[in-house]
């Protein structure tokens, strides 16, 4: 089972290397890949995660597809697939900004409020090495900048000025 690495480990700290194109389509990314799915799944609160948050120092992260999902459909266990980008590049950001609250899966339990761009643009590559281009706003915007900062070896409490700590729900 992969675990969410955490602030200390030294790979948060350190730029990701890009995925080799020799990768794309290959047993190998196809099970990094689902790693990272099955890491995010297990977290209640995740919406996205970065391959150095799984200690692969990889151009990789995944948006969950639950945040692409109505309530209804999510409640009947009907989420969309979660969105893979590889070798991402943010292509365009608005110069609108906003404080918005973050935490993080590798940050346990702090917040802090992160100036972001209220809309992003990403390029990247899917796990067939076939390039596209995802805009968003609000809370996609956000996921962007902030997996982006991971793939950099930036972790938001490096940007924010305010760290707030909360009590974890009770784990039965």
């Amino acid at each position: 089972m992969v675990k969410i690495v955490q602030k200390e480990n030294e790979v948060l700290h350190q730029p990701a290397g890009e995925v080799p194109k020799a990768l794309f389509g290959s047993a190998k990314l196809k099970k990094i890949i689902a790693d990272m799915s099955t890491a995010l799944a297990r977290e209640d609160d995740g919406v996205a995660l970065a391959a150095p948050q799984i200690a692969l120092p990889l151009k990789i992260f995944v948006v969950s597809g639950k945040i692409f999902t109505k309530e209804n459909d999510l409640a009947e266990g009907k989420a969309k697939p979660d969105l893979v980008f590889i070798n991402p590049e943010l292509t365009n950001l608005s110069k609108t900004k906003q404080a918005m609250e973050e935490g993080c899966l590798s940050v346990r339990w702090l917040y802090g409020e992160v100036k972001r761009s209220t809309k992003a643009t990403v390029t990247a590559y899917d796990i067939n090495g076939k390039k596209f281009t995802r805009s968003g706003s609000g809370l996609l915007a956000q996921i962007f900048q902030h997996e982006m900062d991971h793939l950099s070896g930036v972790l938001f409490t490096d940007k924010t000025k305010e760290v707030k700590e909360y009590t974890p729900p009770h784990q039965p």
